[in-house]
């Protein structure tokens, strides 16, 4: 099995949005996960989501958005009128992006300015009951109030309904700078979310590719699988993130197929013990200017090939019969592999690595392909790094069953 997390660090729009002042449009943002928030100022910001549409006939529908073009972006305040020298900022008051001018908004829709009002008291229906039948009352204010009308109007747009059966949506914003190849040679790739788009596409990719051939699964005993998760950025601890009961259910539901009925009671964890997880998270690069941040021993580089990351205290689910198969699954595949631990004065990250080996008792790895500017806005990682990583979790899916039983622990 290979584990890895599809969500990065981003902002996210509240669910009352709609601000204005000094004479701008502004959105109320919220931020997730632990983002590096300095380098989202001054960014051309898009918007892309989830949102919840009602049907004429009175069903509630999915639908995704997203609005290629920057409609949004965070000022940054001119260094003459604060001339500090470590960039700090509060994001309640000064990390909301502005939307346009509000005199912009009134020329297009030839409205005139709102008069400030103040908030108009709900009326009494202490003695009106309320039936099923009454259409006209709403518990929440509507998208359109609660929201800039003009941007609730470009989502409807895109999700091809009509602004007033929106009922609620789930948006964050994004950089609309598209992924680009860097680097005097063409070695470096500048993206935002390697961390971990990155391996979720090695680990896609080299499935696929693991079954390329007609007989790829003749005398295969092994269910090659991978699971992709949301939510790692702020705990795992949701319906679809990697604390949950998603994945154990569907081992579960898969250790059955083919055994005996007199197996069936123990299948789950005579799985479980024979399995192995590869969590996949991006590494740490080491970072030129920041050197000395590094153990010294332990500076992975970019193009050098995927990186076992290593704790002592189980931030990592690392150990030595881990490496040991995964350094024989490196070799026939010819890939390099680096090794990774922070400085004993420095703080860890971690990963679903740990809590996965924990829910299921199954042996894990944690490793990575390297990267630079780790949660900024704007990432950097490199290209050939790519290709080692599809080509070692390709050689996994491919040699796991062979290896699995010459690895001996007492």
């Amino acid at each position: 099995m290979i584990g890895a997390h599809t969500d990065s660090p981003t902002l996210r729009v509240k669910p009352v949005s709609k601000k204005q002042l000094e004479g701008f449009i502004q959105v109320g943002v919220e931020t997730y996960g632990g983002g590096l928030w300095h380098t989202w100022f001054d960014r051309d910001l898009g918007i892309a989501g989830r949102v919840m549409v009602k049907t004429e006939e009175g069903d509630f529908v999915q639908k995704l958005v997203k609005i290629a073009r920057p409609i949004l972006r965070i000022p940054t305040l001119a260094i003459h009128l604060d001339r500090q020298e470590t960039f700090t900022f509060n994001k309640e008051t000064q990390l909301f992006p502005i939307a346009g001018l509000v005199a912009a908004e009134l020329n297009r829709t030839g409205e005139a300015p709102e008069p400030q009002a103040p908030e108009p008291t709900a009326p009494d229906r202490s003695d009106t009951p309320n039936t099923p039948s009454d259409e006209s009352f709403a518990p929440l204010k509507a998208p359109r109030e609660r929201h800039h009308p003009y941007i609730v109007e470009l989502i409807a747009n895109e999700a091809k309904v009509r602004s007033s059966s929106i009922v609620d949506f789930e948006l964050i914003l994004y950089d609309t700078q598209p992924a680009c190849i860097g680097g005097l040679n063409s070695e470096l790739i500048f993206s935002a979310r390697l961390d971990n788009l990155g391996m979720s596409y090695c680990s896609v990719t080299s499935l696929i590719k693991s079954l390329n051939s007609p007989s790829a699964l003749e005398n295969e005993r092994c269910i090659r699988l991978i699971s992709l998760f949301d939510n790692e950025e702020i705990g795992s601890t949701t319906a679809q993130g990697a604390d949950s009961n998603l994945l154990p259910s569907i081992i579960r539901r898969l250790s059955v197929i083919g055994s005996g009925s007199d197996q069936t009671d123990t299948a789950y964890e005579q799985t479980l013990a024979t399995s192995f997880l590869i969590s996949a998270d991006m590494a740490h690069s080491v970072n030129p200017n920041y050197a000395a941040k590094y153990e010294n021993d332990h500076k992975p580089e970019m193009n050098k090939g995927t990186v076992i990351k290593i704790n002592a205290n189980a931030r990592y689910a690392t150990n030595s019969p881990g490496i040991a198969l995964i350094q024989e699954v490196a070799r026939r595949a010819k890939v390099p592999l680096q090794l990774f631990v922070v400085r004993n004065d420095s703080s860890c990250g971690s990963t679903i690595g740990p809590m996965l080996a924990a829910s299921l008792g199954t042996r894990t790895l944690d490793l990575g392909n390297p990267q630079l500017s780790m949660h900024s806005i704007r990432e950097t990682g490199g290209v050939y790094d790519v290709g080692y990583g599809v080509q070692l979790f390709e050689s996994f899916f491919e040699h796991f069953g062979e290896l699995e039983g010459k690895i001996f622990v007492d």
